[in-house]
């Protein structure tokens, strides 16, 4: 079955990086485009990055253009989220998602924390 391992979040000042990292599992990850979302508490969840399956094209939500960089690795089954210039309200637990025969996937999560 589709699984997916998320790591990299932690608790980091402002103005800091983090790379989270999302391991893939149980369908052929080449074949699918990947995304990165975040929840916020008390917040919907929100779309953050999306890379195509050759990883050629990305797009990212506003609010993270020019601070997030999405990235995958096909021989590793494996998809990345880049992020720097971290800020306060980038605190979310961060999850990939991809979708499969129409069917949606979510990792985990990983919380990502931004604070002095």
């Amino acid at each position: 079955q589709v699984q997916f391992v998320e790591s990299g979040g932690g608790l980091v000042q402002p103005g800091g990086s983090l790379r989270l990292s999302c391991a893939a599992s149980g369908f052929t990850f080449s074949s699918y485009a990947m995304s990165w979302y975040r929840q916020a508490p008390g917040k919907e969840r929100d779309l953050v990055a999306t890379i195509t399956r050759t990883g050629r094209r990305t797009n990212y939500a506003n609010s993270v253009k020019g601070r997030f960089t999405i990235s995958r690795d096909n021989a590793k089954n494996t998809v990345y989220l880049q992020m720097n210039s971290l800020k306060p309200e980038d605190t979310a637990v961060y999850y990939c998602h991809t979708e499969v025969m129409v069917q949606g996937y979510w990792g985990q999560g990983t919380q990502v924390t931004v604070s002095s």
